[in-house]
């Protein structure tokens, strides 16, 4: 069964650390079936049991018992058939029998039926370790390519791979405990062959200090591998004869941490997430330096994933509805500090490179420009120039609103740069005299006119000092293309184009509280609280804005969640809105999402050409849109497949 969440890219899984009663088969089958059917309560199509899981890792020269390993097939083939009726897949451990020689394996059981068997291939053998007493490692093997269990033939070795069909993205990989610690871990073998789910059934003791190394050996080996790792390990009910274990369980995507379990609980120890493992082949894409040496050939056994019984197709991750700025105050000001400091950095190289201790800036008294601004002031102190070497030109035209506009003066005094107001409304009615354009007709080339003419003023003071305009805009404006060109669209220098909108606002409020006192933060809080707009239509009667770009262009907020996923994870537009659907509930409707995903989509094409022809800016984030770096697209291509998606 395809639910929307397989269908997206979605896998669901569980990781336990079960109950116990060592070398007590029957009862721990009732344990591990019992956490089974809990994780497919919640909606699981995948369980991951620690590493001999059926009889306990401590079970020492009992291993040799026929009793014991009679019985621990009769759990398998019990655990098997359950998964027919869940719906759930199992992957268990299992001490294992099979010509004459026993390995410590790792079994995928699903639809009902074994799926594959894999061999432990490092097999610790130092300190409390001696698993070679017992074991054969799986790179010994050499019995053909399956195994019997009762009648059934089953796929057997450390060369498979399981296959999801339904969800092709979905290939996983299977090792065993020290194979993780090991020089060169299977997994990353597994990886380069396709695996994108690495996991890992574990008994690993607890020691002082081991916890943290484990979590950064999984955190790690998920980034390196470009792969979500799924790592459960025993529980304290292994044993207290001389080692202890906690039931440490970690999920891990791609260097990041997604759950992490309490430890040395004796109850069940579950950890549920849901990894987008769709968007880990476009990480894959985009690396071109994920490669290594040719892999040994794996075998790919197929399975179905399935949607647990019961459970509905419920999406139990946060969407975070704003990718660009961390909800973690902590965290937000730590990435605002860094943002600053790479346009600071960027800002004040250019200028060097330039020879010049002045540059123009157009201030309107919004958060653009006061950005751009207080990047310039910080760069002049670092290059311990005087800040009246920054012109911060207002340029009051038919729409600028008395708040600013005195906003904009106000800032530039408090900040002691060198300030001039300019009004623009002669020049600009000559130019729309000389367009034959009547001028209380508000369309586009009353628009534009305005912003060329301030543009032009900016390049003629810059000619004038021996200096160079320097931009406003910002990344969302440039995906967007909400700029006109060869009007603010053009600088010599783009200081904010790696900065979205949505952090924009932060960045400044930021400053305020942590860069100024006094009448530069009381108006940059100010600022911070003034609606966004372009100001190019007449404000109202009482001088207030009349125009306000989100009620034009759209929510900035939903913009800049489409541009993170339609650039930083290469979603497709139907997966895009069910993640906005799940991320805005409650604040936008779907008919909403998918209107201003459609302008969006429209947009982004259609402006591609203010793109291709874009000044120099830095790059702060993984999302960028510089022609000569980041973004290649060309200027004619047609959105219509996009479109159609949403339809």
């Amino acid at each position: 069964m395809t639910t929307p969440l397989i269908e997206h890219g979605f896998l669901t899984l569980a990781v336990i650390s079960p109950r116990l009663r060592l070398a007590d088969v029957s009862t721990n089958t009732q344990y591990l079936e019992a956490a089974a059917r809990r994780a497919a309560d919640e909606g699981a199509s995948l369980v991951l049991f620690p590493e001999l899981s059926l009889t306990g890792y401590s079970c020492g020269d009992l291993f040799y018992q026929e009793a014991l390993l009679r019985e621990t097939r009769t759990g398998l083939n019990h655990l098997a058939a359950l998964t027919a009726e869940l719906k759930t897949a199992i992957i268990v451990g299992l001490p294992l029998a099979v010509q004459g020689r026993l390995y410590n394996t790792a079994v995928l059981l699903a639809n009902g039926k074994i799926v594959g068997i894999v061999p432990k291939t490092h097999l610790p053998n130092t300190g409390e370790f001696y698993e070679q007493r017992w074991f054969t490692s799986g790179n010994v093997w050499n019995g053909g390519k399956t195994v019997f269990i009762g009648d059934q033939e089953i796929p057997f070795g450390n060369d498979l791979l399981f296959q999801a069909e339904n969800m092709r993205e979905c290939v996983i990989g299977l090792e065993i405990c020290e194979d993780l610690w090991a020089v060169e871990p299977p997994s990353g073998r597994q990886a380069l062959a396709g695996a994108t789910l690495i996991c890992n059934p574990s008994a690993g003791n607890e020691l002082l200090g081991k916890a943290a190394y484990r979590r950064q050996l999984i955190i790690q080996q998920s980034a390196r591998c470009i792969a979500a790792y799924a790592y459960t390990n025993a529980g304290p009910n292994e044993s207290s004869t001389d080692v202890v274990f906690s039931g440490h369980n970690l999920i891990a995507k791609n260097g990041v941490l997604l759950a992490e379990s309490e430890r040395f609980s004796f109850e069940d120890t579950m950890l549920i997430s849901q990894v987008d493992i769709r968007r880990l082949l476009h990480e894959r894409r985009l690396n071109n330096t994920w490669f290594g040496t040719e892999p040994a050939p794996f075998r790919r056994i197929p399975f179905t994933l399935e949607a647990p019984v019961g459970a509905g197709p419920k999406l139990r991750r946060r969407i975070n509805p704003t990718p660009f700025v961390p909800a973690d105050p902590a965290k937000r000001e730590e990435t605002c500090l860094e943002i600053f400091s790479i346009q600071t950095t960027a800002l004040t190289r250019r200028i060097q490179q330039v020879g010049t201790k002045t540059l123009t800036i157009g201030i309107s008294g919004g958060l653009d420009s006061t950005l751009a601004l207080l990047v310039a002031v910080e760069a002049f102190n670092r290059l311990g120039y005087d800040r009246k070497g920054i012109l911060a030109i207002s340029m009051p035209g038919p729409g600028t609103s008395t708040r600013t506009r005195t906003n904009a003066q106000h800032l530039a005094q408090a900040l002691g740069v060198g300030y001039r107001e300019i009004p623009i409304a002669a020049a600009f009615q000559q130019h729309l005299a000389d367009l034959d354009h009547p001028a209380d007709q508000h369309d586009l080339t009353f628009e534009n006119a305005q912003a060329r003419e301030r543009t032009q003023i900016l390049m003629g003071l810059a000619g004038k000092t021996g200096g160079f305009v320097l931009g406003t805009g910002d990344l969302s404006e440039a995906a967007l293309g909400w700029c006109t060109f060869n009007g603010d669209h053009m600088s010599m220098y783009h200081v904010n184009i790696g900065v979205p909108k949505t952090l924009v606002r932060y960045l400044v409020a930021w400053a305020a509280q942590a860069r100024y006192v006094g009448e530069a933060q009381v108006v940059l809080n100010d600022i911070v609280n003034t609606p966004i707009s372009p100001e190019l239509l007449p404000p109202s009667h009482s001088g207030e804005i009349a125009q306000e770009t989100e009620a034009l262009v759209g929510p900035y907020e939903l913009h800049d969640f489409f541009l993170f996923h339609f650039l930083r994870t290469g979603s497709a537009p139907k997966k895009i809105l069910f993640l906005a659907e799940r991320a805005f509930e409650g604040k936008y409707d779907t008919d909403t999402l998918r209107h201003w995903l459609r302008v969006f989509i429209r947009r982004f094409f259609q402006q591609q050409y203010k793109r291709s022809a874009m000044p120099d800016g830095p790059k702060v984030g993984t999302v960028a849109l510089s022609p000569r770096g980041d973004w290649r697209m060309p200027s004619d291509a047609n959105p219509d497949l996009w479109l159609r998606e949403l339809e």
